[in-house]
């Protein structure tokens, strides 16, 4: 909702009828001591409290991490809120009637926020009427699926407030407008109940589904994910948008992740709603999924607001489809990780399983340890350049060099790039040390800008320790090329070259190199661009 300027004497009302230690206090055990009150700083870890709240100056400040403020900023920084969003909250808590700067939209505003309500409040009664279905003998197929194949108590069940929607076309709408007495579009606009053609009435957008409520940072409920208990296209049905569920803004389970997120400095983000409920069940608190789509770029600056390290890990399943999703999520942040303003890891399960089926046969520490072990995204996407290629064929050797190159070319720290030049190099030459420093050439000269990594000196102390770097005893470079060959005999069978030699990457060799390097240059080229040589090479 856009919402318009506040007006100053709104704002200004609201800080004088608010309460510090009321509202830090619904967060914070807070104890008296002196005039103050003192507690654990909701902010960082501490063992001993430092966080200390004046009432008399309406301010709050923490002499562990220096974090201070009033009333409005604590809940702005608590919850990620804009100013505006923490004010109009505040308004309607402490009953501050809400103007704005322009007269004329202080009635839309007030109409507007009163629908918000409206909405928020169909939204909890639904969530607690299909909880409430669930433990009905109509949904006993839904709660024996929960408990039998996703391995859920009936404390994680109540927890997550799971539910179930009747079969019924008009089961929900019928209970909303009848019983509750909301008015049939308030319904349609929440996105439970569709519109029929004739305009005259309406039936329910979910029906026979196990529900799994969807909430906002503030742990309210904005949305519904359904799954299907039948064949029933498609599997997973989510609300569609809405003025409170906006679904690319929006991580399933963050509202109970965000704390653990802050206090171990990362966000795991899974695939789905019962991965989280799984993670979260086994004592890992820190995990959230993305609604059915790619993560979002708006998904991620969520997320990175909790974690000062600014780390994520995606776990995704290890099938094609995971790998896709993963491949799509480090698309939308690629020049975020590439700026290292985002720690991006991934992390794919033994035998491809997913977060949930992985927790049925190992331990919450076995999952820890390999999030631990979670590699980098450009380590995970280097790798796969290089699964099931073979790399003695000169076109999947060339197809792996060439997916390498373009996650190289975009490295602008020379450290980090000099990291991964190595490391592409060693795998590209099967750690072979002889080719290695050769394949870092190659690599060096196809990406346009980087600049060549220092190398090794062979022998004289004269010869520059980058075949690259002027110096005076520098002459330019020059550039050889192998003879081509003609025809080579093998036995009884002898292979006819075609009069036009294959085009060959010219190799650049300073003057002062020794011969044996000149031949291990020409040798390699020779052994990546004709594969029925090397046998004759090795």
């Amino acid at each position: 909702m856009d919402i318009p300027r506040l007006h100053p004497d709104t704002i200004e009302e609201v800080k004088a009828k608010v309460d510090i230690i009321d509202v830090i206090g619904g967060h914070v055990v807070l104890k008296k001591r002196g005039k103050d009150y003192l507690g654990s700083c909701p902010f960082h870890q501490e063992k001993s409290p430092s966080f200390s709240v004046s009432p008399t100056k309406q301010m709050y400040y923490c002499f562990g991490c220096q974090a201070g403020g009033n009333a409005i900023t604590f809940l702005m920084e608590l919850g990620k809120q804009s100013f505006t969003e923490v004010v109009l909250d505040l308004a309607r808590r402490y009953q501050v009637p809400v103007q704005t700067l322009e007269p004329e939209q202080r009635q839309e505003l007030q109409r507007r926020l009163s629908q918000r309500e409206q909405l928020y409040e169909i939204m909890a009664i639904t969530a607690s009427f299909y909880q409430h279905a669930l433990n009905q003998p109509q949904g006993e197929k839904a709660l024996t699926y929960l408990k039998e194949e996703r391995a859920f108590s009936d404390e994680t069940i109540q927890s997550f407030q799971l539910g179930y929607a009747p079969a019924g076309w008009e089961t929900l709408s019928n209970y909303l407008i009848e019983q509750k007495n909301f008015p049939p579009q308030a319904i349609v606009s929440a996105g439970l109940a569709i519109e029929r053609k004739d305009g005259n009435s309406y039936y329910d957008r979910f029906r026979d589904r196990l529900m799994i409520p969807i909430r906002d940072l503030r742990g309210r409920v904005i949305g519904f994910g359904g799954r299907t208990l039948s064949d029933e296209q498609p599997k997973y049905l989510n609300s569609p948008e809405t003025e409170l569920f906006d679904k690319g803004n929006t991580l399933y389970g963050l509202d109970r992740a965000k704390d653990a997120i802050s206090k171990t400095d990362r966000a795991v983000v899974v695939e789905g709603y019962f991965d989280v409920i799984a993670l979260h069940a086994a004592g890992i608190d820190s995990a959230v999924a993305a609604l059915g789509t790619a993560l979002s770029l708006a998904q991620v600056k969520q997320l990175v607001k909790f974690t000062e390290s600014k780390q994520i890990i995606l776990n995704f399943d290890a099938d094609k489809a995971g790998n896709i999703a993963a491949e799509r999520a480090i698309g939308e942040v690629t020049d975020l990780a590439y700026q290292g303003q985002l720690q991006l890891r991934i992390l794919n399960l033994p035998t491809g399983k997913d977060a949930d089926e992985f927790l049925k046969s190992h331990s919450q520490q076995d999952y820890l340890d390999l999030l631990d072990r979670a590699p980098l995204w450009l380590d995970w996407q280097i790798d796969k350049a290089i699964e099931h290629q073979d790399l003695t064929q000169a076109e999947q050797y060339q197809a792996a060099t060439q997916k390498i190159i373009k996650l190289l070319q975009n490295i602008t720290d020379v450290t980090t790039r000099t990291h991964y030049l190595k490391k592409s190099a060693g795998l590209l030459s099967a750690d072979d040390s002889r080719m290695v420093p050769l394949v870092i050439e190659n690599l060096q000269t196809a990406i346009k800008g980087l600049k060549p990594l220092p190398e090794p000196k062979f022998g004289s102390s004269n010869a520059p320790t980058n075949r690259f770097e002027r110096t005076k005893y520098a002459t330019p470079e020059v550039t050889d090329y192998p003879e081509p060959i003609d025809e080579i005999e093998y036995g009884d069978y002898v292979e006819q070259r075609e009069e036009k030699p294959a085009e060959i990457a010219p190799v650049s060799i300073h003057p002062n190199q020794r011969l044996i390097e000149k031949a291990e240059g020409l040798l390699l080229r020779i052994y990546l661009h004709y594969p029925l040589h090397r046998l004759t090479i090795i």
